[in-house]
């Protein structure tokens, strides 16, 4: 059984996607958030999930915030850190101590658009494909090694709002995949490049 604790700072909706998925061998220890006021911490403990949320306004500096953080995820003894729409910068120190557990879900195709604003970017670009990259975090800013893409298709019509809702989908089939590939082994960091050890097990749990 792996441990895992979820970081958000919103609504959590890929986090609600990973506990929805009930993985096999994998138990959600803890939803953490920077926000108080996050509603996916009370979508969280609605399912008996332990919840807790450290304000990073109530921290002299991010170093401080994140050595509080950890030591808040750490009670939980993870196999797995996931950051479903954590909305802070980490720092080294953090990224560290977390090496190779410690995944992320952003809203592009990495490498374009890293950061914040990343539709409006993708429309403002003229890009014809957007998408969302899952991938191990380190300390340079959505650099890490790539799990997973999705992309869908950008339609003239598109506003950042439409065309975020159909990226969103896409990271809710997503972010389970990867959750369940790492508690499962399946995955393996080679430099910058994740490989991916298929089963027939593993098959079937991605077409549900």
């Amino acid at each position: 059984m792996k441990n895992i604790v979820i970081l958000i700072s919103g609504r959590g909706s890929n986090m609600q996607a990973v506990v929805e998925a009930a993985i096999p061998d994998v138990r959600i220890r803890a939803v953490l958030s920077n926000n108080e006021n996050a509603a996916g911490l009370a979508w969280a403990a609605e399912r008996d999930i332990a919840t807790a949320a450290l304000n990073h306004k109530n921290y002299p500096d991010r170093a401080a915030f994140d050595a509080a953080m950890a030591a808040e995820i750490d009670r939980y003894e993870p196999d797995l850190v996931v950051l479903a729409g954590f909305m802070r910068i980490l720092t080294p120190e953090f990224c560290r101590r977390y090496e190779g557990r410690l995944i992320n879900i952003h809203p592009s195709l990495l490498p374009a658009f890293p950061g914040l604003h990343t539709h409006r970017r993708a429309l403002d670009a003229g890009c014809r494909l957007a998408g969302c990259t899952i991938h191990f975090v380190t300390a340079e800013l959505d650099c890490g090694p790539v799990i997973a893409q999705g992309a869908v298709p950008v339609f003239d019509s598109d506003t950042a709002d439409t065309l975020a809702q159909r990226v969103l989908a896409v990271e809710h089939k997503l972010l389970p995949q990867a959750v369940a590939d790492f508690a499962a082994g399946r995955l393996n960091i080679s430099g910058n490049r994740v490989s991916s050890i298929r089963t027939a097990d593993a098959d079937a749990f991605l077409s549900n």
